[in-house]
C-alpha cells in the first residue's frame, strides 16, 4: 500500500490483555481490523489460553509474530518499514508499555514521524496486586525475580528489604524464558531467595514470611493463595505465570481480605499494625 495524499504513517500499540485472545478489548481488535499491516511479539510475557489460529480467524487478519531478535536487536526494523506504507498494528500481551522495549520503538518511530498511539489492555502489574487482596497505594518498587542461575539473582532480595524498610508490599514477577519453554515457579524462586537470606542472615525473606503466591492471573482457573513461605514453597499452583506478593506491614481490612479471598491462617491478623 502507498500512503494517499495527506496520509500519515502510524503505528497502533494494542494491549492483549492477560490470558487469552478474548482479553483484547473492542477498540483494540477494531484498530486491528482496520490495520494495513498486523505484528505480534510474545516473549515479554506469556498468554497460556493465547491461540493465534483463532484470533487470526476473528480479526481476519494474517499475524506476523516477531522474535525478540527482530524487535530488539533490529529495533523493530520490520514495524517502521511497515509503517511507511501503511497503519500498523503491534499485538502485545498485558498493557503495551510496561515493556521498556515497545518504548524504544515509539521513540524510534517518533524520529521517523511515524505517529504512535496506544490502546492499552490488562496488566498483570494492577490484575496480580487487585487479586493479592492488598490495598495498591501500599505497594512500593516492583522487580522481576530471575532463574537462579542469571546474573544479579540478589537484586529482587534488595528491593524486598528496602519496601519492607517502609511498610510496603512488593510485587515479584517471576522470569520467564518463552523460546526456551521455561517458567520461574514459585518454589523455585522462594528457594533461590531463602538462598539469599541465607548468605545475608538478615531476616527479610524466612520461612515465616507471609507471601501471596498467585498464577495464571486473567484466567478462569486464577490460583491465589496466601500464607507463609514454608507453606507457599509446597504448593501446588498449577501451570505459569507466576507472581508472587511479599507482605509489608498489614492494614485490618488487608488481613481480612487475606484470611477470606486467599486462605491465610487466621494467625496473621497478629500481624496488623
Amino acid at each position: 500500500m502507498v500512503l494517499g495524499l495527506g496520509s500519515l504513517p502510524e503505528i497502533i500499540l494494542v494491549g492483549l490483555g492477560l490470558h487469552d485472545e478474548n482479553g483484547i478489548s473492542v477498540k483494540g481488535l477494531e484498530a486491528v481490523k482496520s490495520a494495513d499491516t498486523v505484528f505480534m511479539e510474545q516473549y515479554t510475557s506469556v498468554m497460556p489460553g493465547f491461540s493465534l489460529r483463532r484470533f487470526e480467524d476473528a480479526s481476519g487478519k494474517k499475524i506476523h509474530v516477531l522474535s525478540r531478535y527482530e524487535l530488539e536487536e533490529e529495533n523493530g526494523k520490520a514495524i517502521l518499514e511497515a509503517a511507511e506504507e501503511g497503519v500498523v498494528v503491534l499485538l502485545v500481551s498485558g498493557d503495551p508499555l510496561i515493556a521498556t522495549t515497545h518504548v524504544t520503538l515509539r521513540i524510534e518511530a517518533k524520529k521517523r514521524g511515524i505517529l504512535t498511539r496506544v490502546v492499552h489492555g490488562a496488566s498483570v502489574l494492577t490484575a496480580v496486586i487487585g487479586l493479592s487482596c492488598l490495598h495498591s497505594y501500599k505497594f512500593g518498587k516492583s522487580v522481576t525475580v530471575p532463574f537462579p542461575d542469571e546474573t544479579l539473582a540478589d537484586t529482587p532480595y534488595d528491593v524486598i528489604s528496602q519496601n519492607r524498610k517502609l511498610g510496603l508490599h512488593t510485587l515479584c514477577l517471576l522470569d520467564i524464558k518463552r523460546n526456551e519453554n521455561r517458567y520461574l515457579g514459585i518454589d523455585e524462586a522462594l528457594g533461590a531467595l531463602l538462598a539469599i537470606e541465607e548468605k545475608r542472615r538478615v531476616g527479610v525473606v524466612t520461612r515465616d514470611s507471609l507471601i501471596v503466591g498467585v498464577a495464571r492471573a486473567g484466567s478462569d482457573d486464577v490460583s491465589v493463595k496466601a500464607g507463609a513461605v514454608s507453606e507457599l514453597a509446597g504448593y501446588d499452583f498449577g501451570g505459569p505465570p507466576f507472581s508472587l506478593v511479599f507482605t509489608g506491614k498489614l492494614h485490618f481490612m488487608e488481613a481480612e481480605a487475606l484470611i477470606f479471598l486467599a486462605g491465610a491462617p487466621e494467625q496473621i491478623r497478629r500481624l496488623v499494625e
